[in-house]
Order: structure tokens, then sequence, then C-alpha cells
């Protein structure tokens, strides 16, 4: 593990330069030193004042986001892809000017729930695009790590498997796999080998409970999810995500089919992710020093 990270929903909904700002303090406060915000509009942020922030903090950033259906990389229509790959390069420079190191996400399809399986040639529009991106980004420091999620929030991308063989049609060695523990446990028939396939194509990993909730409150075999990381010998950063009405906005809410909340109050739910995952990683390493002895 590189660095730990905390998304910044934990904290905030993102509309405001304040809230930002706000979150990057709360994340140093609980000892998180990387912290991942959903896509800043440049026009709306003042990026300079926020990665000057996020340097005196000691606190990296990174950004996630997912694609409207009307710029859909993944369309046949190729003004619709046109103005997705616009919009994915758009996104590349603002991570670069707010000193960021990875774009990641549903950055190769719409974030939504489609009504029907993807086309072969909607797969190879998209892996196209993805391979300019991803040249585009190792030109501007920026890691492109592409989010596998469950079947209701994109219909291109579910498995490792998926992305695996996606990254091999996409062609740019620029390019790796995000994989977040919440959708694993939707799609995957055994996360932890989903790790060990994955290997050193992962460049993301997102911890995040089967219920967004409290770590170990759900049903997730953390053992064997911090065991395959290590195995894979991971060295990139871990990122908490967990979302709540009391602070997202209704749009992703909606998205993300927050229903019910888990939490309510951030503080001592970012305190014990924190723990919860240092604790986690210490036991597989352990636990792997002690099976290497002959």
């Amino acid at each position: 593990m590189r660095r730990l990270g905390i998304h910044s929903f934990v904290w905030t909904g993102g509309q405001t330069q304040e809230g930002l700002e706000m979150a990057l303090e709360k994340s140093a406060e609980h000892g998180y030193r990387t912290i991942e915000f959903a896509y800043l509009k440049p026009e709306l942020f003042d990026l300079d004042r926020l990665a000057k922030k996020a340097r005196a903090l000691d606190v990296e950033i990174g950004v996630t986001m997912g694609l409207p259906l009307s710029k859909d990389v993944s369309s046949e229509d190729p003004n619709t892809v046109a103005g997705g790959k616009q919009m994915l390069k758009d996104a590349v420079a603002a991570v670069r000017d707010i000193g960021g190191n990875k774009l990641g996400g549903i950055l190769y399809s719409a974030h939504t729930k489609y009504n029907a399986a993807p086309t072969e040639k909607g797969w190879m529009n998209s892996a196209e695009v993805m391979n300019e991106i991803g040249d585009l980004g190792h030109r501007n420091g920026v890691d492109i790590v592409l989010e596998v999620v469950n079947r209701f929030e994109t219909n291109l991308i579910n498995t490792t498997a998926q992305g695996l063989k996606y990254l091999e049609d996409c062609g740019s060695e620029h390019v790796r796999l995000h994989l977040d523990t919440f959708h694993m446990n939707i799609e995957e028939a055994n996360s932890a080998a989903a790790i060990r396939l994955a290997g050193d194509r992962l460049g993301y990993f997102h911890i995040g409970e089967s219920n967004r909730g409290y770590l170990g409150d759900g049903q997730i075999d953390w053992d064997r999810i911090f065991d395959a990381l290590v195995d894979i010998d991971y060295a990139r950063d871990i990122v908490f995500e967990s979302f709540s009405t009391t602070i997202v906005d209704e749009a992703l809410s909606l998205a993300c089919g927050i229903w019910r909340d888990t939490w309510a109050a951030n503080d001592p739910l970012a305190e014990h992710a924190r723990q919860f995952i240092e604790m986690k990683w210490a036991e597989a390493k352990r636990r792997h020093a002690t099976n290497a002895r002959p």
C-alpha cells in the first residue's frame, strides 16, 4: 500500500470550494494521505488553491467520475463518442492542474443502468478512446484507472476478467484497473481470486463494505481481500469509500441507489475505517511473512 485515502464524499457533497478545502483538512486530521474528489469543473473551483492546500497538508489528490449518456464513449454514435473523448481530455487536464495523480471511475461508458448489452462496435469505440486517453494521461503525469463496477451502473466492465480483456483491446500500457470491494462483492465469484488475476494491472483499490457502511459490519471477507493484495505485492493507493444522504446530493444518491443510510456521523466512520484498514493490512503482512518462512 502506497497511501491510505478517503473519498471526499465522506466529508462533503463537493459543491463548493469551501467544502472541498474542508474535506482536505478533515482527511489530513484523520491521518489519510490521499483524497478522492469527484470530477472538478475548472470553471467552478479554484484548482490552484486546492493544489496548494493539498501540498501543504501532504495529501495527494485523485479524481473519479462517470460519463453521462450524452457523452458515452461506448456508443455507436460518433458525435456522442467524440463528446465523451473531449470530456475525458478535459478531465485529464483538470487532474493535472490540481496536482492530482490519477483519474479513475467509469471512464469507458456512461454511469447508468443500461437496457441492453454492449455492442462489439461500442466496446471497440470505447477501447480506442481509452487508448488515446491512457497515453494523454501518461504525458501529463496522470494514471488512468478504470473502475470495474456492478451491472446496475454499467453494462461494459463488471468483472476483473472483462476488465483485463478490455485492457488488451485498448492496447495502452498506461491504463490499469480500479477494483472496488463493494462492486466485487456483487459480481465476482471469488474477490480474492479476482485481485490475484488482476495482478500488476491493478492500479487503484477502493475499500467499501457490502452495505456501504462501517467496515466489518457487512459480508465481505476482509482477511481474504488483504491476503490477496499482499500476495500480489500491491503497492498503490487504497481509498475508503462510503456514501450517506446526509452528505451527498440527490443526483448521486439516485445514481448509486442510496435509499437508506448506514451512517450519519462522518468523523467516527473515518476514524474507524483508517484503523480497520491499517489493522487488516498489518495482519495480512504478518500472515504472508509467516507463510513465506521455510
